[in-house]
């Protein structure tokens, strides 16, 4: 997710804050444009938004792989995409289980090809990154029939954390949240981002007719926190190796990373808590907490 206050910069040199700059033009424009294909997939059916999760989940492969090890092409890189691919086709053939055991086969290989590199806990933990979101979204989506309301719940609230977070740490300003490793964003866009989750999360259930206004909207407030979590886990990790943005895929936007930074750990967490409420039945037990 991009930063929730914006550094940039006028021909002047004084940081640009108003609300459609030009940096904020592109992010709505290619935001925009991928959300809609995104809700057409994710509406379309399980099948078709598997290929999208493959194919979004692929492209952050390579971004991890070319910051982690400086190469997004090789062997490495490949036995990692097609984990991915195996972790997407069982997860959508009903065999999730087996799809997280892909992905830990996956990541104990790439683990052993880069033996003695000094970045082996990276290079292994980036099949899990890229892997198990893709297992807790299909698991999700693949649950019908409240399969696509379930999903869209959880890319939502991200969604409008994300945004919420951006407006409010730009217009209100105010104490940074973790300079050292996000200098840009503040309390103010925490506490809006969480608080715009847990209204839409309550607006949710009284559109959709599904789940409890409370219970959406406690659930929205949980997952719109551990997205900025998942916000700030990423801006670490970019810091650690120097980076502003993980790639240039997504104009004004930076890479595929950079967006799906909450959305990974929010889906894992969404699909956490469908697990502990019913295994069987994990749209429902998200949408209904029973």
């Amino acid at each position: 997710m991009p930063d929730n206050a914006s550094d940039e910069q006028g021909p002047s040199g004084i940081p640009q804050t108003g609300i459609l700059s030009r940096e904020l033009q592109l992010r709505i424009l290619s935001g925009v444009g991928v959300a809609v294909v995104a809700l057409a997939l994710v509406f379309w059916s399980p099948i078709a938004f598997a290929a999208l999760t493959f194919v979004i989940a692929a492209a952050m492969a390579w971004e991890w792989n070319r910051m982690v090890r400086g190469q997004g092409s090789d062997t490495v890189a490949i036995l990692h995409i097609v984990t991915i691919l195996a972790a997407v086709l069982l997860t959508a053939s009903g065999m999730a289980g087996l799809a997280i055991a892909a992905v830990a086969v996956g990541a104990i290989s790439v683990s052993a090809l880069m033996f003695g590199s000094g970045i082996v806990p990276l290079s292994g933990a980036g099949v899990f990154y890229t892997g198990l979101p893709v297992i807790a979204l299909n698991w999700l989506r693949g649950d019908e029939p409240l399969g696509f309301t379930a999903a869209l719940f959880v890319l939502l609230c991200v969604a409008v954390t994300d945004t919420a977070a951006y407006i409010a740490g730009r217009s209100i300003g105010g104490a940074k949240l973790w300079p050292a490793i996000s200098p840009n964003k503040t309390w103010a866009g925490l506490l809006g981002g969480i608080s715009a989750a847990a209204l839409a999360g309550a607006v949710y259930a009284l559109l959709s007719g599904s789940g409890s206004a409370m219970w959406l909207a406690s659930l929205g407030l949980i997952l719109g926190l551990v997205a900025q979590g998942g916000d700030l886990a990423e801006s670490a990790l970019k810091r650690h190796y120097g980076l502003k943005d993980t790639s240039g895929l997504l104009p004004g936007h930076g890479g595929v990373m950079d967006r799906m930074d909450g959305i990974v750990m929010a889906s894992i967490a969404a699909a956490l808590v469908a697990f502990a409420i019913d295994a069987y039945a994990p749209a429902r037990a998200l949408l209904y907490g029973s």
